[in-house]
């Protein structure tokens, strides 16, 4: 069974098809610039990547260009070849607690949450029109980055705010990332063979966001509201003292709209490094002696350590550490810095094991009291397995 996995940006389209339940990758692919001009699409198919220029005006047109290449490549026949198509959606708020079948209902929540995601499912509900009038006999479903989430209990997803913004407001936290910690946690249990696991998940990038996962189900995250809660992350900030805000507005006259775009694409590495927001960029800082580098950082690791204790805590206890992601995966500088801070629970990392990138591998030595696991994500292939399970 073919299955169509989909995550639309406001200006991409990225994409990869899967014969299900071998989850064999058929083709993939990734349209960038839609709508913008100067837009282009890759095309990776056979081990093969290929580069098109091609003016994109909007995601049907793109969805339209995705079945050209399916046919010319050989991929399906017919359209009636794919018989579902999963859309990764960022925001479901308290309606979705597990991936759905698209109709009338789900798409309208998922517009009337945009406010909570304005830059995500606007983008995905365009998406998902655009698929059910190309694939019109797929069966069309809705994943969930918030999904895996909604299993935290009530303790640790409310603020301590005005009850009134939770009930009129739907002010709480969602959590994000979650497709991403159902993956790498259900892979963990797999590796320790078993379901009665106390896991902590770590999903670093650009932005990056820490789950306590026990038993399989999500108790705790650090992404809140919206996803600038938590961990310092590239241009986000995370976690702030509130009372900033209303502070600096005062002080300089900055519009609510001028604060969200700094605290969002402003701060974070980018803010503390005076440099980049990429964490290559900052490696290479540390390692010429930059110290504005050397201290976002130092930073960085530090509020990623106070969060993996934390959940060491609530959990009373930890099986596996799991790091995935962009930097989780590849950046070995920051994985080192990390479990070098995390002595205190009895973690030793086996520095020679952590010299790699991309490969899923344990990096703790035999005697650390926490296993430490490399777990490459796959955020489609999850989308296709819960495609499939609906199917």
């Amino acid at each position: 069974m073919k299955i169509l996995s989909v995550n639309a940006g406001s200006s991409s389209l990225k994409f990869q098809l899967y014969e299900m339940p071998e989850e064999k990758v058929l083709i993939s692919g990734l349209m960038e610039r839609i709508g913008i001009g100067n837009s282009f699409y890759t095309i990776k198919v056979n081990g093969e990547k290929i580069r098109k220029e091609k003016e994109l005006n909007n995601h049907e047109e793109a969805f339209k260009i995705l079945v050209e290449e399916l046919k010319f490549n050989n991929v399906v026949d017919s359209l009636d070849d794919i018989k579902g198509i999963g859309h990764r959606v960022v925001q479901g708020g308290d309606y979705f607690d597990k991936t759905v079948v698209i109709d009338d209902d789900v798409l309208s929540k998922i517009e009337e949450l945009s406010s909570l995601a304005p830059l995500h499912n606007p983008a995905a509900a365009t998406g998902i029109k655009a698929a059910i009038e190309v694939f019109p006999n797929a069966i069309q479903t809705a994943v969930f980055d918030t999904a895996f989430h909604q299993t935290m209990p009530k303790e640790n997803y409310l603020y301590a705010l005005p009850m009134s913004w939770y009930e009129n407001l739907k002010v709480r936290r969602y959590g994000a990332h979650g497709t991403s910690h159902k993956f790498v946690s259900q892979r963990m249990n797999e590796i320790l063979g078993r379901k009665d696991t106390k896991l902590i998940t770590c999903h670093i990038g650009n932005g990056a966001s820490i789950s306590a996962v026990v038993n399989g189900k999500c108790i705790n995250t650090s992404m809140g509201l919206t996803p600038n809660a938590g961990l310092i992350m590239g241009t986000r900030c995370g976690d702030i003292d509130a009372s900033i805000i209303p502070y600096v507005m005062e002080k300089t006259n900055m519009s609510a709209k001028d604060i969200d775009n700094a605290i969002n694409k402003e701060s974070g590495l980018l803010a503390i490094s005076r440099k980049s927001s990429d964490s290559r960029d900052i490696e290479e800082g540390i390692a010429s002696g930059d110290e504005n580098c050397i201290l976002a950082q130092k930073m960085y690791v530090r509020r990623i350590v106070d969060y993996i204790a934390k959940y060491y805590v609530e959990m009373n206890g930890c099986d596996a550490i799991c790091f995935t992601a962009g930097i989780g995966e590849k950046a070995i500088d920051t994985r080192r810095d990390i479990i070098n801070e995390l002595g205190a629970l009895g973690v030793h990392l086996d520095a020679e094991a952590n010299n790699v990138r991309s490969e899923e591998r344990l990096i703790s030595t035999k005697d650390s009291k926490i296993a430490c696991w490399i777990i490459p994500t796959d955020e489609e292939l999850m989308i296709a397995r819960d495609t499939l399970e609906l199917i």
